[in-house]
C-alpha cells in the first residue's frame, strides 16, 4: 500500500556518522578530488577508498597533470573526521596509507572527451523531493542526519567528552496518509570511552541529541529509544569494521523513501552521471515541488556512455500534482539541459565542493550553500505550468 494511502504507515531511515568507517572512505576520496580539481579542473578521477585496522588504501583512476600529496590528504581528512588518539583503535598519524591509481581508460575517455561531452556512463539516476519538511526532504532521512550530525557536534564541542567518531541514527516515522504525525521509533548507537557508565551515556544521549531534533508535535507520546541496545559500543571505526567507498548511498540520498538508480557519488568527478546527473535530478525534483506543481515528485533520467543527450526521462507526481505528469514532463524537458555537459555549465560541478556532501547527505542540506539545493527555476516552472508564483 502507498504511503499516500495508509493511515499508521510506518517508514524508517538511518544515517551514520562521519567517523563510520564507510563514510570516512568517502570522505578521503572527496577529499582527493577537491585537492585534485582545485588545480585541474578538467581532471578525470574516480578514485575509491578503502580502510581496516590501522590501513587506508587508496585506488582508482586519476588522469590529470597536477600532483597531490595523497598520504597528506588522507591524514588531514582522519584527522579531522576525529580519530586523533592510538587508543581508539585507529589514528591519523600512525595509520598505514597505500595507493595504486592509473590513469582513466583510454577507451572511456574516447566517449567523454568527444566535440560534445558524453556521459561517463550508462545507468539511471532518480531525484526525488516532497513537502515533508523545509529542504523538501522527507522527514525519516532528514531526522536521522539531523541527529547523526548533533551527534558529532556534543563530541567536537566537549560537551559529551567520552563519544568516539563512529556512530548511527536510526528513526521511524508514522504517517497519515501520507502526512508524518508522530516519531515512533528512534535508534543511536554511539562510539564510546570505555569507562563511560551505560546510564550516563544513555540519558545525556537522549536529553542533548534526540529530543532537540524531534519536533514537539511529533512527540505527542514519547518514542521508543534505544540508546546503544548491545549496552557496549567501544570497539569502532575501522578496528570495528571494515570501511568501502560507496557502501551508504540510501545514507547519501533519501533514506529509502525514493528509488535509486544504484551508482555511488564520492570520489567521482562530474563526468561521472552517477553522481552529475543525480544531483541534476534532484535540482529539478526540489524546483517542481518549491513552484508548487506537486507535493511529491520523483524524476529518472538515463544515459549511455559517450552519449551527449539522456536516453529516456520520466516523472511521477504520485498524484499530488496540480497538472498532469505529461505536462510537468513537458516543462522540464523545457526548462532543464540535462545533458552532461548542460549539468556541469547549470550547477557549475568542477569545483573543490564534494568533501563537504560525503557526510550527512548530498541532499537536504541547509547547513551548506549547494547548487542542486537552490531553487532558482522555481517561479520560472511555476508561470509555465499557470500557477501563482510560489513563495520561497
Amino acid at each position: 500500500m502507498s504511503i499516500l494511502d495508509a493511515s499508521g504507515y510506518l517508514f524508517t531511515s538511518e544515517s551514520v556518522t562521519e567517523g563510520h568507517p564507510d563514510k570516512m572512505c568517502d570522505q578521503i576520496s572527496d577529499a582527493i578530488l577537491d585537492a585534485i580539481l582545485a588545480q585541474d579542473r578538467e581532471a578525470r578521477v574516480a578514485c575509491e577508498t578503502s580502510t581496516t585496522t590501522g590501513l587506508v588504501l587508496v585506488f582508482g583512476e586519476i588522469t590529470t597533470n597536477k600532483y597531490i600529496e595523497f598520504q597528506d590528504v588522507v591524514r588531514e581528512t582522519v584527522r579531522e573526521i576525529g580519530y586523533t588518539k592510538a587508543e581508539y583503535g585507529f589514528d591519523y598519524q600512525t595509520c598505514g596509507t597505500m595507493v595504486s591509481v592509473k590513469g582513466q581508460s583510454r577507451d572511456i575517455a574516447m566517449g567523454v572527451d568527444g566535440e560534445e561531452l558524453g556521459a561517463g556512463d550508462q545507468g539511471m539516476m532518480f531525484g526525488f523531493a516532497c513537502n515533508e519538511t523545509p529542504e523538501k526532504m522527507p522527514l525519516p532521512i532528514a531526522l536521522a542526519h539531523r541527529m547523526a550530525r548533533q551527534l558529532a557536534y556534543v563530541r567536537k564541542q566537549g560537551d559529551l567528552p567520552y563519544l568516539r567518531p563512529d556512530g548511527k541514527t536510526q528513526v521511524t516515522v508514522e504517517y497519515d496518509h501520507g502526512r508524518p504525525v508522530a516519531v515512533k521509533t528512534v535508534v543511536v548507537s554511539t562510539q564510546h570511552d570505555p569507562d563511560v557508565h551505560p546510564r550516563k551515556l544513555q540519558d545525556q544521549v537522549i536529553g542533548q541529541v534526540i529530543m532537540p531534533v524531534i519536533p514537539s508535535h511529533l512527540r505527542k507520546t514519547d518514542p521508543v529509544i534505544h540508546v546503544n541496545p548491545t549496552g557496549r559500543f567501544v570497539t569502532g571505526g575501522p578496528m570495528g569494521d571494515a570501511g568501502l567507498t560507496g557502501r551508504k548511498i540510501i545514507v547519501d540520498t533519501y533514506g529509502g523513501m525514493a528509488r535509486h538508480g544504484g551508482g555511488a557519488f564520492s570520489g567521482k568527478d562530474p563526468t561521472k552521471v552517477d553522481r552529475s546527473a543525480a544531483y541534476a535530478a534532484r535540482w529539478v525534483a526540489k524546483n517542481v515541488v518549491a513552484a508548487g506543481i506537486a507535493d511529491r515528485f520523483e524524476i529518472e533520467v538515463a544515459y549511455g556512455i559517450g552519449i551527449a543527450h539522456p536516453l529516456s526521462l520520466s516523472v511521477d507526481s504520485f498524484g499530488t500534482g496540480k497538472i498532469s505528469d505529461d505536462r510537468i514532463l513537458d516543462i522540464v524537458r523545457s526548462a532543464f539541459d540535462l545533458s552532461p555537459a548542460g549539468i556541469i555549465r547549470a550547477l557549475d560541478l568542477r569545483r573543490p565542493i564534494y568533501k563537504q556532501t560525503a557526510a550527512y547527505g548530498h541532499f537536504g542540506r541547509d547547513d551548506l550553500d549547494l547548487p542542486w539545493e537552490q531553487v532558482d527555476k522555481a517561479a520560472e516552472l511555476a508561470s509555465m505550468a499557470g500557477l501563482p508564483a510560489p513563495i520561497l
